[in-house]
């Protein structure tokens, strides 16, 4: 089958992870950013992850440089329009993105101006290429819950916008769900969606935290479920669907291989699962290689392929009317 030309969901793609090493030296160009160096091939070596990575924390420093360049209103803009052109090239007809809007606040940006540039480049790249799209926000866990409530607060007027959910990223530590329940109450009772990462490395109890106190509908990642019994049996009688990242997983050594990742286990095991990038630029990949690789390494099938799709579309925290669209393709 060519997984290039059939269509794709994608729920679990990082804004910040996802630039153009192209974008990150014409920015800096133009804006007199320093950068380490203006060769396009260095550049790819400061944002890409290997496959080599030694944890979850040497893949996050991906992320600095591609920060540095996202802190003015076009910039934000320029490179959620680009993303969107990039999925859509995969054959990707809907995507979440997510992106932490603290992060761009180095020059001064508030919260509200930093989503609404975001916003509107995933606009723009609706009108013109053929995908659609919505904004998760993400707090951070290495954040305060004060700083958290703040962005909650600001990204609120975006619902029903373009802002659909609420997320909780960065390194993982045991029992922050305790720590974020208010915040994430808070998002619930104001009208956003929950998707939470937990379990990518090595937390199973994470997991269940995030769906019972946190009440997460998606779990980023989520391969660490299988060692929580009560998780993974809430997974396989629920409709809490698990954003799985392999490539991403197998480089923060979440896992050991693409041939040892839970996927296809949970998969058959009724667990709703879906592929995602997590990052096409830090992982150095699209939806089609995730596929791919994960066909391969799994001996993954085009009924399989179909079902994960249809779950995306059931997951995806898109308007009934676009989930129908969606439908059509499959």
């Amino acid at each position: 089958m060519n997984l290039k030309d059939l269509p794709k969901i994608e729920l679990h793609c990082h804004l910040d992870g996802s630039i153009r090493p192209e974008t990150i030296i014409s920015i800096a160009k133009k804006d007199g950013i320093e950068i380490p160096t203006e060769n396009i091939d260095e550049i790819r070596e400061y944002v890409m992850a290997p496959i080599s990575c030694k944890s979850l924390d040497e893949y996050l420093d991906r992320f600095t440089l591609p920060n540095k360049v996202m802190q003015t209103k076009e910039n934000l803009k320029r490179v959620a329009y680009e993303l969107l052109e990039d999925a859509s090239k995969d054959n990707v007809k809907y995507i979440e993105i997510r992106f932490a809007p603290s992060l761009h606040t180095q020059k001064g940006l508030s919260f509200g101006e930093i989503i609404e540039s975001v916003l509107e480049g995933m606009k723009e790249g609706e009108e013109k290429f053929p995908i659609k799209s919505n904004l998760i926000l993400s707090c951070m866990r290495t954040m305060s819950v004060e700083e958290a409530f703040k962005v909650v607060e600001a990204g609120k007027e975006y619902l029903n916008k373009g802002v659909v959910a609420v997320d909780l990223a960065a390194s993982e530590y045991e029992d922050f769900a305790h720590k974020y329940k208010e915040v994430i109450e808070k998002a619930r009772e104001y009208g956003y969606r929950v998707t939470i990462h937990a379990g990518e490395t090595g937390i199973g109890k994470n997991v269940l935290d995030a769906i019972k106190i946190l009440k997460a509908e998606r779990i980023g990642h989520g391969i660490y479920a299988k060692d929580s019994q009560e998780a993974y049996e809430i997974l396989k009688n629920s409709h809490v669907t698990i954003e799985m990242c392999p490539t991403s997983n197998v480089q923060t050594k979440g896992v050991t291989s693409y041939e040892s990742h839970p996927l296809k286990e949970f998969f058959k095991d009724g667990i709703k699962v879906i592929l995602s990038t997590d990052n096409m630029t830090v992982s150095n990949t699209t939806l089609t290689n995730e596929h791919d690789l994960m066909s391969k390494a799994q001996n993954m099938s085009i009924e399989d392929y179909e079902k994960m799709y249809l779950n995306g579309v059931n997951a995806s925290f898109a308007s009934e009317e676009i989930k129908e669209e969606l439908r059509k393709y499959i």
